[in-house]
C-alpha cells in the first residue's frame, strides 16, 4: 500500500482528502495538533463508508520542527492541507501568516528531503485574486495576489506568502516538479460530522435567518469533493507537478446563493433572506462590523477565474455551485445544525 501523509486531516478539506485516498486504496497517515481528535476523525471517516484499517495518526505542529521527518518516513506522497482559516481576521495578522508560511516550509522541506514523489499543497484563489487595481482581466495560474494592494486581508496574505514560500523552497532544492498546488474557491459540500467548521457557516447563517439583508459579497464556490479529487489526482498525474491548478466554479453574489436555498428548500423560504444590502451601505457598516470589513475586497466586485487547469487535471467538469450549496444545506439539516 502506498502511504500518504495528510496534514490537517481533522479539517473540512483534510478529511475529504483522506476519504478519497482511502477509497482509492491508499494508506493514510493523518497529522493532528492534538491526538485527542483522532477518534473523531476515525468515526467520521468510518461513517462516510471508508475502511480505516489503513489509517494511522501522528502529531505535528506547523510552528514546530519536531516530528516531520518521522511523519513522512515510509510515505510515498504528501498532502499538505493544514493551514489556519477564519472568517473574522485577527488583530495580529501573524496569527494566520506565521503558521501558514512556516507550515509550508516544514512540509515541503520534509517531503523533498525524504524523497517523496510528489507534494500536493492546498493554496487558495485568495493567493490569486487579491489586491488588483482592476478586475477586467481573467485571473489565471500566472496571477498572484498583491499583498500590498487595497483591502487584502490577513487570510489572503497568509495563503499568498505560504504558497510563494513553498515554490521558493522547491525551486531552491532543484525540485519544482515535485510540488503541485491546488487553488480552490470557497469550499462547500457534504459534512462528515456535526462540526460545521468555517466553510459551511455562511450557509448555516442564511438558513437560520441570521442575515436580515444580504451584502453583495461575490465569491467563487466549489464542491469540496472536487477539490479533494483534484488533490489526489495531482499526486500522480504526469503533468501536474510544477504547476498551480485553479479548482473553482465562476463567482456568484451571495444573493444568488440565498436564491438557490430559497428555491431548493421551500421549507426554509421564510427564514432565508431575500433583500440585498447595497455595497455602499455595507462599506459604511464595515466600519463597525469586522466580518463585513474583512470581506470588503469582495463587495460588489465580479472576478473572472480561468478554471481550465483544474478541469483538465480532473478530466471532467466540476459539480455546480447549486449542487454544492444544496448539499451543504441538506447536511446541516441532517446534523440538526440549521
Amino acid at each position: 500500500m502506498d502511504r500518504v501523509l495528510v496534514t490537517g486531516i481533522s479539517g473540512f478539506l483534510g478529511s475529504h482528502v483522506a476519504l478519497t485516498l482511502l477509497r482509492q486504496g491508499y494508506a493514510v497517515r493523518g497529522s493532528l495538533r492534538d491526538m485527542a481528535g483522532a477518534g473523531r476523525v476515525r468515526r467520521a471517516l468510518t461513517g462516510a463508508g471508508a475502511d480505516v484499517s489503513a489509517l494511522d495518526f501522528c502529531r505535528l505542529d506547523l510552528l514546530d520542527d519536531r516530528g516531520w521527518a518521522e511523519a513522512v518516513a515510509g510515505c510515498r506522497f504528501l498532502q499538505h492541507v493544514a493551514s489556519p482559516f477564519v472568517l473574522t481576521m485577527p488583530e495580529d495578522q501573524n496569527v494566520l501568516i506565521r503558521p501558514a508560511v512556516e507550515g509550508a516550509r516544514r512540509a515541503v522541506q520534509a517531503g523533498i528531503e525524504a524523497g517523496l514523489e510528489r507534494i500536493v499543497m492546498t493554496s487558495s484563489v485568495a493567493a490569486i485574486d487579491g489586491g488588483h487595481r482592476s478586475y477586467d482581466c481573467l485571473l489565471n495560474v500566472e496571477t498572484w495576489t498583491d499583498i500590498d494592494g487595497p483591502f487584502v486581508n490577513a487570510y489572503a496574505k497568509s495563503k499568498t506568502l505560504a504558497e510563494r514560500e513553498a515554490w521558493a523552497i522547491a525551486k531552491a532544492c532543484g525540485e519544482p516538479g515535485r510540488l503541485a498546488v491546488i487553488n480552490p474557491g470557497t469550499m462547500l459540500g457534504p459534512l462528515l460530522d456535526d462540526d460545521p467548521g468555517t466553510s459551511a457557516t455562511i450557509i448555516q447563517q442564511l438558513l437560520q435567518g441570521k442575515m436580515p439583508m444580504i451584502p453583495d459579497i461575490v465569491l467563487p464556490y466549489v464542491d469540496v469533493r472536487d477539490v479533494a479529487a483534484a488533490h489526489v489526482e495531482a499526486m500522480t498525474a504526469p503533468g501536474a507537478g510544477g504547476h498551480r491548478h485553479i479548482v473553482t466554479n465562476p463567482a456568484e453574489p451571495l444573493g444568488d446563493i440565498a436564491r438557490i436555498l430559497h428555491e431548493g428548500l421551500p421549507e426554509y423560504a421564510g427564514k432565508v433572506p431575500t433583500r440585498r444590502l447595497p455595497s455602499w451601505i455595507a462599506s459604511i457598516l464595515g466600519l463597525f462590523d469586522r466580518s463585513l470589513r474583512d470581506s470588503r475586497t469582495y463587495l460588489g466586485v465580479l472576478r473572472h477565474y480561468d478554471g481550465s487547469s483544474g478541469e483538465k487535471l480532473l478530466g471532467r467538469s466540476l459539480r455546480s455551485t447549486p449542487q454544492a450549496v444544496l448539499t451543504t444545506a441538506r447536511c446541516l439539516m441532517e446534523w440538526q445544525l440549521a
